[in-house]
């Protein structure tokens, strides 16, 4: 009986001893440490419970705190001890960490959650499976250990190739397209027309690792031919740019092309043309170039086409330009009518430019066709055969006259002969206005020469010069003083003509009376 008493008193005794240093039991998380040897382990000795000790124990918690990480960090907690939150002694049933999941911010842990991921429950991120760290990995109902890398919850399916940072290009509304994502910071900058190119056009779909997987980094791009088909087959080389922008393929950088590459070089007036004048719609378009006329048009309409053929532009014209025209003197020679005397230094529009048109096959050559008849009708076609000037005139020059007079009704003898052509063919009226005479001129000579004796010797309609006169001068040689009505006899035949024939004033005309009305001797003796 006795004994029972005893080991009641010392029961009951050790419980009020055991009470007065444990304030209850520790929770079923930290039930490894009950015992009074295992106090000092969260708390200091004589001393309250020590933060230092629980994040010595919970190295998760230290680092989010150093590291300024998590909620542990937030303005909720800094500055707090961890017994405030999360005490103990309350039994093994008592819940550490208590919050309401639907009521939490969860912006406190530095990680806001937007887009998509706002409805998302907890414990579709908060799961082992996304736990990175070791120590917390067997962890159940833990909400710590997850990092805020994308790819600790979601598949990499760039395969490590672009980093961890997926906020670059992607945000948390929707995965597809990568409207955050600037080219700017790639390496190559989108310019010109590749800004316009599709995505997919460059960066290709394929099968890696056994999955699908689209090529975003090392891309060849040291030249254009990883992208673009050498239109040119590698005869201008590989450095596009030289030739071409980004603004567009059609876009010639002209300051660097060097046309002389291609097979038509360009000389003299070719340089100054735009490439489209040549290159119709298309940069790529190959003009064909065998002849002028495939880029310039028939300024000619078609003159020098024979059999359908259109004769090419160069055997007349140079790349220096149209004018002058490069068809020689001996070309023209080998032509129908050959280019001699005179002809030789008229300028070329003076025959072939008709009205306001230039015309070069002329049909039929004929003088008139480039010269002013100005002999009217006076030249009869017996002398002027086609019309054709050569019966008097040469190419050596106009007043050259080559005229066989003798053709004519007057052939030219004595004085005519040496008479300048002019002086019977040619008048000039009161205005000054020359004119010339041929079939009209009379064969009569009072119509080039003055009748001096007033019509003293006229026979009907004209005066019979012929009688006294020849052409070989004004001396009367055939004048037979025996076949007039006074025959010169005995000394008459010794007298000077101007003893009987004396100059006299009649109407107002000096001249020498040669026909005598009476001859009667008392006229001349006294």
């Amino acid at each position: 009986m006795i004994k029972n008493l005893l080991f009641l008193f010392l029961l009951f005794s050790s419980q009020k001893i055991l009470a007065q240093i444990s304030p209850g039991e520790l929770s079923r998380a930290h039930s490894q440490f009950e015992g009074i040897s295992n106090c000092t382990k969260c708390h200091d000795l004589g001393s309250k419970l020590s933060d230092t000790k629980c994040i010595g124990c919970h190295k998760e918690i230290n680092f989010q705190v150093q590291n300024k990480l998590g909620f542990h960090s937030s303005k909720y907690v800094n500055g707090k001890n961890c017994w405030q939150c999360h005490g103990e002694h309350f039994g093994r049933n008592f819940q550490l960490i208590r919050f309401d999941e639907k009521k939490f911010d969860h912006s406190v842990t530095g990680f806001e959650l937007t887009g998509k991921h706002s409805p998302l429950a907890c414990k579709q991120c908060h799961q082992q499976k996304n736990i990175s760290s070791s120590e917390i990995k067997n962890r159940k109902n833990t909400f710590l250990g997850l990092d805020q890398n994308c790819n600790s919850c979601h598949q990499d399916f760039h395969q490590n190739t672009l980093g961890n940072k997926c906020e670059f290009c992607h945000n948390t509304s929707t995965f597809k397209p990568a409207i955050s994502f600037n080219h700017d910071r790639a390496k190559f900058k989108l310019l010109g027309a590749h800004a316009k190119v599709d995505c997919i056009k460059c960066h290709l779909k394929e099968k890696r690792n056994g999955k699908d997987y689209q090529k975003f980094t090392g891309l060849n791009f040291s030249n254009c031919s990883p992208c673009h088909q050498d239109a040119h087959k590698g005869k201008f080389g590989n450095d596009c740019k030289k030739c071409h922008v980004v603004s567009g393929f059609k876009f010639v950088n002209k300051g660097s092309f060097d046309h002389d590459k291609t097979n038509y070089p360009l000389i003299a007036k070719h340089k100054l043309v735009n490439c489209d004048k040549c290159h119709k719609g298309n940069i790529s378009v190959k003009p064909v170039f065998d002849k002028c006329f495939r880029c310039h048009e028939d300024f000619h309409k078609g003159q020098f086409t024979v059999n359908n053929l259109q004769r090419d532009c160069s055997e007349c014209h140079q790349l220096e330009g149209y004018s002058p025209s490069t068809f020689s003197l001996e070309k023209h020679n080998n032509l129908k009518f050959a280019l001699e005397g005179k002809h030789k230094a008229i300028d070329c529009k003076s025959c072939h430019i008709k009205e306001t048109k230039w015309q070069f096959i002329l049909g039929d050559v004929k003088c008139i066709n480039c010269h002013s008849n100005v002999h009217g009708n006076e030249i009869s076609g017996t002398f002027m055969k086609d019309d054709n000037c050569i019966s008097c005139h040469t190419v050596d020059g106009w007043k050259i006259i080559n005229f066989n007079h003798s053709k004519t009704k007057f052939d030219l003898t004595g004085k005519h002969k040496e008479a300048s052509c002019k002086k019977c063919h040619i008048k000039e009226n009161n205005l000054g206005e020359i004119k010339y005479f041929f079939s009209s001129v009379k064969s009569y000579c009072e119509y080039c020469h003055n009748d001096v004796h007033f019509n003293q010797f006229r026979d009907g309609d004209k005066t019979l010069c012929e009688r006294c006169h020849t052409s070989s001068g004004w001396i009367p040689v055939s004048f037979d003083h025996q076949s007039t009505k006074f025959p010169l006899e005995g000394a008459h035949s010794k007298v000077e003509c101007r003893k009987c024939h004396k100059e006299i004033l009649e109407q107002g005309h000096k001249f020498i009376k040669f026909k005598i009305d009476e001859f009667k001797c008392s006229d001349c003796h006294s």
